[in-house]
């Protein structure tokens, strides 16, 4: 290596090191604390619905309640990925590695995409054996109740990732936007058992979402825009 290219390199290094620590502004950090609690709000709420669903789903034999119940499982690893991101944009400020956002929506649509995976595999199975669920109260509580906490988190979660310009977080308010689908099509699947009776209706049921969960996660793996269409 030249002298010259030595000396580049150098400048560019202490170019970047100068920008990385450039202060945020007082409107984003608010932005990012306003992240924060929320991706702590949806901790706590996952948990226990994690826990109810699929415990409800493993004595119910319900496909739609376990993929509701591991939904649940995958939004708490994304909230734990975003946590990660948005604490080393706090630390490193606002031009805070370019890899770290990349690599928090790849894994964001990753989660979503083993989630449809499960489900092709759980359905197709749940058809193949003709499996039919159980009535679970438990579950059709939870599922209930995690429709309009759903529509609230991702609802904020999309307005400050549009704020934000984060792929990453435009991911995981999608997370909770699938997982409120996933509450809708359980309480449907629920009534629909009731009414009918047919073995059929929890793997179809659970197959309704799936468009929805692969088209948000190429949109994650890609790193569109939370702006784009």
């Amino acid at each position: 290596m030249t002298e010259g290219s030595s000396d580049n390199d150098d400048c560019c290094g202490m170019h970047r090191t100068a920008i990385a620590d450039t202060p945020l502004s007082p409107q984003r950090v608010q932005l990012i604390r306003q992240a924060f609690r929320l991706e702590w709000l949806t901790v706590g709420w996952m948990v226990v619905e994690a826990v109810v669903a699929l415990w409800a789903g493993w004595l119910a034999g319900s496909v739609t309640l376990w993929a509701f119940g591991l939904d649940s499982v995958i939004e708490l690893v994304s909230a734990g990925v975003l946590i990660w991101r948005l604490t080393v944009e706090l630390r490193h400020g606002r031009a805070f590695p370019e890899q770290v956002e990349h690599h928090a929506a790849r894994i964001a649509g990753g989660l979503l995409f083993a989630l449809a995976a499960w489900i092709v595999v759980a359905a197709g199975w749940s058809l193949w054996t003709r499996h039919a669920q159980a009535f679970s109260l438990p579950g059709l509580v939870m599922a209930v109740l995690a429709m309009p906490v759903m529509y609230l988190l991702a609802r904020r979660k999309l307005a400050i990732a549009a704020a934000l310009g984060s792929p990453a977080m435009r991911a995981d308010a999608v997370e909770s936007i699938t997982c409120g689908w996933l509450s809708a099509v359980v309480v449907l699947a629920f009534l629909a058992d009731l009414a009918t009776g047919a073995w059929w209706v929890d793997a179809a049921a659970s197959l309704g979402v799936l468009w929805f969960v692969v088209r948000e996660a190429r949109a994650a793996w890609s790193g569109r825009d939370c702006c784009d269409d």
